[in-house]
């Protein structure tokens, strides 16, 4: 061995070496190398020795980082198709309008973003141009998530197209009157044109990687042919550094998902400052990406760069390029040539040589503006590189300067995301650099004109005719309604006759309606069942033999409970997705198949179960998104409550997701008690968000893992309606009428079962009658007395439900749930009766439900305790009945 072999241990130690003189002679040349022409160029010949390897397939762990460098040198670029003149032509009006809607917006304060689409405007225009394909092409069209704070760009291309007037523009962040454009991707403000929501930062990157997989989904089972639809991802470097960005990339890897692209713009700045002030983001990027088995595409250099690189015989402008930390690159972008001359080129002997035979025009026109990702032949190759890459997803790392054209006060500055508006001169030498034909005199300092072409200009019926070629306007959602046929009555009324003397919990009544809803002839295949792990927990692993769990790989293994009658089966074609252990990417999963109603004109029905302390608690951020993206399916809890979910402890004893379900205007949340009540709620779901008029909604039940007799439903006037509307008398008292002191229970959930021992109690032992409610949606019965309130202010005279529901009932109302105490109050205000309610405030803790439940103070003793305290306080019990119960229940 020479002084220059390694010396730690390593793995291929542990390997037989058939030839050890042949390994030691590779390794004695690399040392002679390494001796006589420098490390620089041994570690040159490893890499391209390593490069030749992956691409002979021997079975090498990939390289994670290249160089610094273009993947994609000049020569070896396609031929651009389109007319670049036109398309800069374009590209500039485009760029003064969005600055011009913004500058104008920040007259009254709205504010607005202007850097980010300056940086990125090639890589969307070259995308519109070339390669996006429209909803009126065959299939669905592509899926575009756009960057949110480039979406000015976007409302400028919509204007230059037609599809927008001044009068939008004019109205960008003034969305109050209804004419107003959204700050960012909205498509609940504007459902025409934006189709997925990408603010807040991080939720775009995983969304789209789900999104792409669903397209495969759908495909492999049968439901639409989605071979044309490719999904494109804009995200910014800095966006990345969000948990969810990346959490997904090994998916998306694994699965060959070549349908998806993500174009990362890399201006090296985030919104404050740089974004790997000391290190490189895009190396680092690289890495991650490689790692995770996508295909990589940097995307680096403009053509100014070209002469720069055809003088490096050394390697030595590569080295440096990579060695300088991203915050003194950005720093070279606004210094001048001298100080790029001293700081750059002056770190090397090599490089000073160099830099001698260059002017300063050019230095400052490459470490300024040279930029592959201002260069439309160079981001149409890199697209072009990643739509015919076969077998893994592609992401195209594009560096850009943040802020171009825009200026030298805005072109690479910390503070340009806060930016929101140019000067008069400012726009006079963008108009200038542009060559944009507006005349001084249209000018004005105060209000900067929005200016186009004309609809018959070159530059319209040029984006028009591209546009058409690749299948009509984008953005752009479309929805072609397709209502749902109504599943048979037979899985309800097995419901609805109870459960005889079985006891069940309502997760598996949830769980055996679906199953049934499943074999449905007309709807079963749309039944999209997801789960991040545990599936036994909730009872699902009756549906692993028959709907089977989707792999694009099938099954390859023989799985271990093969012999097992309920055995783990994978399928191409399962239905199933059984996501391990992630809720993001389970919501993400939710969210594709909820809108692919509009995506891709397919209503689905997906049902995602997940404990219910991880739902809201935990990605409430995506299902803020999913209402926005006007999705549409079931959401449920399981193993809910603060006192149910026995031994698991504080982070798993949900009291609260109820609460926050009902901050989302588009989640409907119920607590259902009873077997049957689920299933009179999950078929109005159907009808609501699948029927004829098709409400853009989704529901979120929780269910509970707690073995209980479920009763038949109760053949009363109005029990249905109660049911959905959240409130009605499932048992009235059993204590002797007349003169009895009367009290009103109101609970939801299991809590009614709690209540339902409260009411016998108190009928035997201190003669109070009890009237029992169930309250299937505390959350409901309050917006439907909001919605009264508006009326009245409107002069209509409208009651609220729960108040005409307990209208003249005897006694104070107490209202118990396994939530905490807000969840109920939110109705109190409604309530004529005096109100008071029990809760499980506080922190969940590991015991029996019992002993949870004595500890929070909610069980049928409890409850008996508070109905005597209110009762005392009216004087229709003695005064010291509370404490006499307290003492006779040991409380």
């Amino acid at each position: 061995m020479t002084d220059l072999a390694r010396t730690q241990p390593s793995a291929l130690d542990q390997l037989p070496d058939r030839d050890p003189e042949e390994t030691a002679e590779w390794g004695a040349s690399l040392d002679a190398v390494t001796r006589a022409a420098g490390s620089h160029r041994a570690s040159y010949l490893m890499r391209r020795t390593l490069e030749r390897a992956e691409s002979a397939g021997l079975a090498l762990p990939p390289l994670l980082e290249s160089d610094y460098l273009n993947t994609i040198p000049t020569a070896a670029e396609p031929a651009f198709p389109g007319d670049e003149a036109m398309e800069r032509r374009i590209t500039a009006w485009n760029r003064w309008n969005a600055a011009a809607m913004v500058t104008r917006g920040s007259r009254d304060g709205l504010g607005g973003h202007i850097a980010t689409f300056a940086s990125a405007a090639w890589l969307y225009e070259t995308g519109f141009q070339h390669f996006f394909r429209g909803k009126e092409a065959d299939g669905s069209g592509d899926q575009l998530y756009i960057q949110g704070h480039a979406s000015p760009g976007i409302y400028a291309r919509a204007f230059l197209d037609g599809r927008l007037t001044e009068h939008h523009l004019d109205h960008f962040r003034r969305e109050a009157g209804g004419d107003g454009l959204p700050s960012y991707p909205h498509p609940r403000r504007l459902p025409w044109l934006w189709e997925f929501p990408t603010v807040s930062m991080g939720l775009g990157p995983i969304s789209a990687i789900y999104q792409a997989r669903f397209n495969r989904y759908l495909a492999a089972r049968g439901i639409k042919d989605t071979a044309n639809s490719h999904v494109w991802a804009f995200l910014g470097d800095g966006e990345m550094d969000e948990p969810e960005s990346t959490a997904a990339l090994a998916l998306a890897g694994r699965e060959g998902l070549d349908n998806l692209t993500f174009v990362i713009n890399c201006n090296l700045q985030r919104l404050d400052g740089p974004v790997r002030a000391n290190f490189k983001i895009v190396q680092e990027l690289e890495a991650q990406f490689r790692a995770a088995g996508w295909n990589v595409i940097k995307s680096l250099w403009g053509s100014a760069w070209d002469e720069l690189f055809a003088l490096d015989a050394s390697g030595a402008l590569a080295r440096r390029l990579r060695e300088v930390p991203d915050g003194q690159f950005q720093t070279y972008a606004t210094r001048d040539a001298a100080y790029i001359r001293e700081h750059f080129f002056g770190a090397d002997p090599e490089l000073a040589r160099l830099a001698q035979g260059l002017t300063d025009a050019k230095l400052t026109e490459c470490f300024h503006t040279s930029r592959a990702g201002h260069e439309p032949r160079k981001v149409y190759a890199a697209y072009r590189a990643a739509v015919e890459h076969k077998g893994a997803p592609t992401v195209v790392l594009a560096q850009t300067v943040k802020g171009w054209t825009l200026g030298p006060g805005f072109e690479s500055r910390n503070a340009n995301h806060q930016m929101k508006k140019l000067t008069g001169k400012e726009f006079r030498a963008m108009r200038d650099l542009l060559e944009l034909p507006i005349p001084d005199s249209r000018l004005d300092d105060a209000l900067v004109p929005y200016v186009h072409p004309g609809p018959d200009s070159p530059e319209v019926r040029y984006l028009q005719e591209r546009r058409a070629a690749l299948g009509g306007p984008a953005p752009a959602r479309r929805v072609h309604p397709v209502a749902l046929p109504e599943p048979s009555a037979k899985p309800f009324q097995a419901l609805a006759k109870g459960s005889g003397s079985q006891e069940i919990a309502t997760t598996m009544a949830f769980v055996r309606l679906v199953k049934d809803l499943m074999r449905e002839k007309e709807t079963g295949r749309r039944w999209v069942p997801i789960v991040p792990d545990e599936a036994r927990t909730f009872g699902m692993e009756s549906l692993f033999p028959t709907a089977g769990i989707y792999s694009p790989l099938g099954q390859t293994y023989d799985p271990v409970d093969r012999d097992q009658l309920l055995y783990y089966k994978e399928a191409a074609n399962g239905q199933i997705l059984n996501e391990g252990i992630t809720e993001a990417g389970s919501m993400a999963d939710f969210t594709a198949a909820a809108t692919s109603y509009a995506t891709h004109g397919e209503p689905m029905i997906p049902f995602y179960i997940f404990y219910s302390m991880f739902g809201w608690q935990r990605t409430a951020d995506q299902m803020w998104a999913l209402a926005d993206q006007l999705g549409r399916g079931f959401l449920v809890g399981a193993t809910a409550g603060r006192t149910t979910m026995t031994g698991e402890g504080l982070q798993h004893a949900d009291g609260h997701s109820p609460l926050i379900a009902s901050t989302n205007p588009a989640a409907l949340t119920y607590d259902p008690a009873f077997a049957y009540e689920v299933g009179a709620i999950v078929r109005e779901g159907l009808r609501r968000m699948y029927g004829p008029e098709a409400e853009d909604v989704f529901y979120y039940l929780t269910v509970y893992n707690e073995p209980k007799v479920q009763p038949a439903m109760p053949s009363g006037e109005g029990v249905e309606e109660g049911i959905l509307k959240g409130l009605y008398r499932y048992q009235e008292a059993t204590a002797p009428a007349g003169d009895s002191p009367r009290i009103q229970l109101l609970a939801s959930g299991t809590a009614v079962h709690w209540t339902l021992e409260a009411q016998k109690l108190l009928a035997d032992d201190w003669g109070v009658a009890a009237d029992v409610w169930s309250a299937t949606s505390w959350s409901e019965l309050r917006r439907d007395a909001l919605s009264c309130d508006a009326a009245q202010l409107n002069g209509e005279d409208r009651v609220p439900y729960v108040t005409r529901a307990l209208a003249g009932a005897p006694g104070p109302v107490l209202a118990v749930s396994d939530w905490m105490r807000a969840v109920p109050d939110q109705i109190s205000q409604w309530v004529e009766q005096d109100w008071y309610s029990l809760g499980t405030d506080g922190f969940g803790l590991s015991d029996t439900r019992e002993a949870a439940r004595r500890h929070f103070g909610v069980d049928a003793p409890a409850i008996v305790v508070a109905a005597l305290s209110r009762l005392a306080r009216q004087g229709a019990v003695r005064a010291t009945a509370p404490k006499e119960a307290a003492e006779r229940y040991g409380i």
